[in-house]
């Protein structure tokens, strides 16, 4: 059974993520605070730690970097509710397998979570943060992109929305799916115009032919899929 450590200080957040997870058969421990948190990450022998960025006496940045040193590999999801870009390239550059931004729906989270343990059991396998999609070799880690060696530029949401439709290859995702999941509740919600707007970029990028995309293909009044052959 898979051992989740849950660092976090906010009450009504440890209570939904402690219910829901042991409901997926998940075994959880809870701790409060950023110090006693990081000497139980650096004691114990965790599946998975769920560590929130804000936290009492220390950040979940400054643990992140303090477990890496330690060279503990044990997989971190952060939890944030800050949605500037330079927070979550940070805390990928500090070690953390993967990040979501508060509030984020159960769903999506065990989605996560499920990616992230599925690396952990299989450390042969190729890590999927490095890949390639049509001309773009991609790394979702450190959010660089190259086509044959050379550096291609990409925004960060450029990076968000091919990942997303990356974990969800071969299926239809909805416009709204992508909403919901790239740039959640924000204040000033784009428009599904926003998606499709994203969408004819990164064809220009990974297509050999943008006017004919093979990759990332159009479902009608739907949203997208992207085709990988397995």
């Amino acid at each position: 059974m898979s051992q989740i450590l849950i660092v976090e200080d906010e009450p009504s957040m440890i209570l939904g993520l402690q219910d829901n997870l042991e409901f997926e058969g998940y075994e959880v421990e809870t701790i409060e605070d950023g110090k006693q948190g990081l000497e139980k990450i650096l004691a114990g022998n965790y599946s998975l730690v769920l560590l929130d960025v804000m936290l009492p006496s220390m950040s979940g940045f400054d643990i992140c970097r303090q477990v890496r040193n330690s060279q503990k590999d044990t997989p971190i999801i952060l939890l944030t509710a800050k949605g500037e870009e330079i927070d979550k390239v940070l805390g990928l550059e500090l070690g953390a397998d993967d990040y979501i931004t508060k509030p984020f729906s159960i769903r999506e989270l065990l989605a996560r979570i499920k990616a992230v343990l599925r690396r952990g059991n299989n450390p042969g396998h190729t890590d999927e943060s490095k890949i390639q999609i049509g001309r773009l070799s991609l790394d979702f880690q450190s959010y660089t992109a190259d086509e044959g060696g050379k550096s291609v530029k990409m925004s960060y949401r450029e990076f968000e929305v091919l990942k997303y439709l990356w974990e969800h290859k071969n299926e239809t995702v909805s416009r709204y799916d992508l909403l919901d999941n790239i740039w959640g509740y924000e204040d000033e919600q784009p428009t599904t115009r926003t998606i499709d707007n994203f969408i004819v970029k990164l064809r220009n990028k990974i297509e050999a032919n943008s006017n004919d995309p093979r990759i990332i293909l159009t479902v009608h009044g739907i949203g997208y899929k992207m085709l990988i052959q397995q």
